[in-house]
């Protein structure tokens, strides 16, 4: 089996993310796609803004209906940062047999040095670098990484949590079902003023 291992925040899961996660299935033929989204960030300063339970439902949503992804709780189950060495160990252990393929973006490989344990992140997981939009696709220090072309789509989630917090609409830049999960929980709306 081929395996397409997608981790980060989601805070919320966006249509670029769904866009990426689908062309490198076909680019790959990979047989699934597993989204982790990651309990605390170690590059962002551990600091994630939605709670975990509510970005895996978000997660969820996001991918219902694609029987080439399943969302996992993974790195929301265990405690301190989210490092992808220990989670793409965890999934080795727990999918004997299947190949690894692990999706990131050409900003994460530019910082390759810095993560935990990259040689042997380069060991379990073939890296696959998303190449947008005539973004260079360079490896530090020999990494090997297959990269893929992918269909540029300029949203953030960023950007949706910024325009949700100005009152402005969201819908078409993330599914109807994350949109709806948003909306009901609240989330991402600027704080109220101190000064009424």
């Amino acid at each position: 089996m081929k395996l397409g291992v997608f981790g980060g925040t989601f805070d919320p899961p966006h249509l670029g993310h769904l866009v990426a996660a689908s062309e490198a299935c076909d680019a790959l033929g990979l047989d699934r796609v597993v989204w982790i989204p990651s309990a605390s960030h170690p590059f962002k300063g551990g600091a994630v803004r939605t709670p975990p339970g509510l970005r895996l439902e978000m997660v969820r949503a996001a991918i219902a209906g694609d029987p080439r992804f399943e969302a996992s709780g993974l790195e929301l189950e265990r405690a301190g940062p989210s490092y992808t060495v220990d989670t793409l160990r965890a999934l080795a252990d727990a999918r004997r047999g299947a190949s690894l393929f692990l999706l990131i973006g050409a900003d994460n490989l530019r910082d390759w040095r810095k993560w935990r344990e990259p040689d042997e992140i380069a060991r379990l997981a073939t890296l696959v670098v998303a190449e947008r939009g005539g973004e260079s696709v360079e490896a530090e220090d020999g990494v090997e990484a297959v990269a893929v072309a992918m269909t540029r789509i300029d949203v953030s989630a960023t950007e949706v949590r910024r325009r949700v917090a100005e009152g402005k609409s969201i819908r078409y830049l993330v599914p109807d079902s994350v949109l709806a999960v948003v909306e009901r929980e609240g989330l991402y709306r600027a704080a109220p003023s101190l000064e009424e």
